[in-house]
């Protein structure tokens, strides 16, 4: 937002605002409700059936994702958030996706980041994760180097993944 708007380049003011941004969500999302995006309780109960483990990696704050979570009631299907208070750098950099694979004692290579934005689909690369564009955002072809893309999580089979896990095995 600093530099799309130039309201300031103070950056006590600049955290100042976006502070109060992320509180100005969380009262929108309390106020007018959250749904999940077509598709992905479906995919969710997939994984979890499947026994695959599941976690968060979000350049937002983790009071954003505990209260989407909490009223999506998907909490879960998670374990574990890292999200930006956890790590120095935030997307494109890996970093959030390192620390999630680490908390779940996962090999980065074996990995899938399901990323709806390009600094994200950066991020997922950097970490050396496979990639799951997700047109939610972003129209279908926007999103470079990813595995694969989908409109909606449902639209995945877990042997997908399997498959692409045997080969570079």
């Amino acid at each position: 937002m600093r530099d799309m708007l130039h309201w300031s380049e103070d950056p006590s003011e600049i955290q100042r605002l976006s502070l109060r941004k992320e509180e100005l969500y969380r009262e929108v999302v309390r106020d007018w409700g959250i749904e999940p995006l077509p598709g992905v309780k479906i995919w969710l109960e997939r994984l979890e059936k499947a026994g695959v483990p599941c976690g968060i990696g979000s350049s937002t704050e983790a009071k954003n994702v505990e209260l989407g979570l909490g009223m999506l009631g998907l909490g879960k299907f998670f374990r574990t958030a890292v999200t930006a208070e956890h790590v120095q750098k935030g997307k494109p950099a890996p970093d959030v996706f390192l620390e999630v694979a680490k908390r779940l004692g996962a090999d980065p290579s074996r990995c899938v980041v399901f990323e709806d934005a390009p600094a994200g689909v950066e991020a997922g690369r950097s970490a050396g994760m496979r990639v799951v564009g997700v047109t939610t955002t972003h129209p279908g072809g926007h999103l470079e180097q990813v595995d694969r893309e989908v409109r909606q999580l449902d639209e995945l089979e877990v042997e997908d993944f399997t498959s692409w896990f045997s080969r570079s095995a």
